[in-house]
């Protein structure tokens, strides 16, 4: 676009509007159109003459105004969880992955000019091995839920597979099972559940689902409710007896303390990091781990350590055949733009946490969400937790008054919690809200 520049950069250009006018109307010259607007053709039903009506502002100004819009919001504290995790984002965090070489960086195709961003990823890229025990991980997904869409692809995929079912658990977060389907749209596999037993996998009905018709079985720890999954060695076994792939959904933060997927047989490794930022009520970062025998499988980007022509270590981005700005219509995947940034972000909060404060804050989930149970289980009308599990940062109550009651008089008095059915909440206790728990509870005490 032309714009009216003065001095050097009016013979130059800008580095955001590169061409100067002068060349803007060589080139409109030399295709033969008098403007830029000349080169879209949008039509006559769509186009948009008029004036928007938006006053100019200065910052002050709109910032003011903004901070009146959000001012009119409900301001409830949150125990909301199920995949949406708010955990403290140190603002170490805000301020380097602010720098411009990070926010103005996409794909990391040129390494010579990438080294930073592209080590920033392969070190992501090891912590992610380190938790799950799985030899690769890519440089990110969009959120779980693709991320589990690009396992069930995957198992497709390998040779050592030759079912159609995909196994997931009947308790499953609201949307998973959606775009899972969503994926598959276009082959063979189906989507079918199988049972739950007092949150957990029922694994008795697991057993009689589990064929050589099986592609692969999920599973989750902690689970959708909260608890902490006992049989994960079992479905692996299960998994392998009949050559599916055991896929197991996860999270960073569970990751540093629950059992390690590869020992329990885990192929595949999918979820949602919960590190780098706070709750966002949808946005998130998916996490893809799996055995090296899938390596020519993975979807979205790898990041590998080599060296240059002086000998030097670095960093490229490899193996790039697999994807589709290569091998088009044949590549393991069509995912494009990946959460490299978001990726940034939880590696700089997890090394802000190191592995001992990352240990801590996992059995900090545990102990917070224990004592908020067993104090909301001294309340008349509530009884908590319902599952007699082990539970990571949330939990299922129950309640004698109807929850969609229950939970519009806890937001009368400023408390979020989630609405299973008709008498089930969820609670979600992190550090984030856990100095506000005795005020639930109190809260409680006079709903339930």
């Amino acid at each position: 676009m032309s714009h009216d520049r003065r001095g050097p950069a009016a013979e130059t250009g800008s580095p955001f509007a590169p061409q100067t006018a002068e060349e803007t109307a060589a080139m409109l010259d030399a295709v033969g159109v008098e403007s830029e607007e000349a080169l879209f053709d949008i039509p006559e039903a769509v186009r948009f003459e008029g004036d928007l009506g938006i006053e100019p502002r200065g910052e002050r100004e709109l910032r003011g105004e903004l901070a009146s819009l959000l001012d009119g919001n409900d301001d409830l504290t949150e125990f909301l969880g199920r995949g949406h995790y708010d955990h403290y984002v140190p603002s170490m965090v805000d301020h380097l992955s602010d720098r411009s070489e990070f926010l103005s960086s996409y794909t990391q195709y040129q390494p010579e000019v990438a080294q930073g961003f592209l080590q920033a990823l392969f070190e992501y890229q090891s912590m992610l091995v380190e938790l799950t025990g799985l030899s690769i991980a890519n440089c990110s997904m969009y959120d779980a839920a693709s991320a589990l869409g690009e396992a069930a692809t995957l198992a497709l995929r390998s040779r050592s597979v030759s079912g159609t079912r995909i196994l997931v658990p009947e308790q499953l977060q609201s949307g998973r099972r959606e775009v899972l389907e969503n994926y598959l749209t276009g082959t063979d596999a189906v989507v079918e559940s199988y049972p739950m037993d007092d949150g957990n996998v029922d694994i008795d009905a697991l057993a009689e689902s589990v064929d050589e018709d099986c592609a692969m079985v999920y599973a989750e720890n902690p689970t959708v409710r909260g608890t902490i999954e006992e049989e994960l060695s079992t479905i692996g076994d299960l998994a392998a007896d009949d050559d599916a792939v055991f896929c197991l959904g996860s999270d960073a933060v569970a990751l540093a303390l629950l059992s390690e997927p590869a020992a329990v047989g885990a192929d595949v490794v999918v979820g949602d990091a919960a590190l780098g930022l706070g709750t966002s009520g949808g946005m998130g970062l998916g996490l893809f781990a799996c055995r090296e025998d899938f390596l020519r499988q993975v979807p979205g980007r790898l990041v590998g350590a080599s060296e240059d022509r002086s000998g030097r270590r670095a960093y490229t981005l490899t193996l790039q055949t697999r994807e589709q700005h290569i091998r088009r219509e044949r590549a393991t995947s069509n995912i494009c733009t990946n959460q490299a940034w978001v990726a940034l972000r939880a590696a700089m909060h997890a090394v802000w946490l190191g592995p001992d404060g990352l240990v801590n804050l996992a059995e900090d989930c545990v102990t917070n969400a224990r004592d908020l149970a067993e104090r909301l289980d001294e309340i008349d009308g509530i009884t908590a937790p319902v599952h007699d599990r082990h539970h990571f940062r949330e939990f299922a109550a129950r309640t004698d008054r109807p929850t969609s009651d229950v939970r519009t008089d806890l937001e009368e008095r400023g408390f979020a919690v989630h609405a299973i059915d008709d008498h089930l909440v969820q609670v979600c206790v992190t550090e984030t809200n856990v100095e506000h728990a005795d005020e639930l509870a109190e809260a409680l005490e006079v709903v339930a």
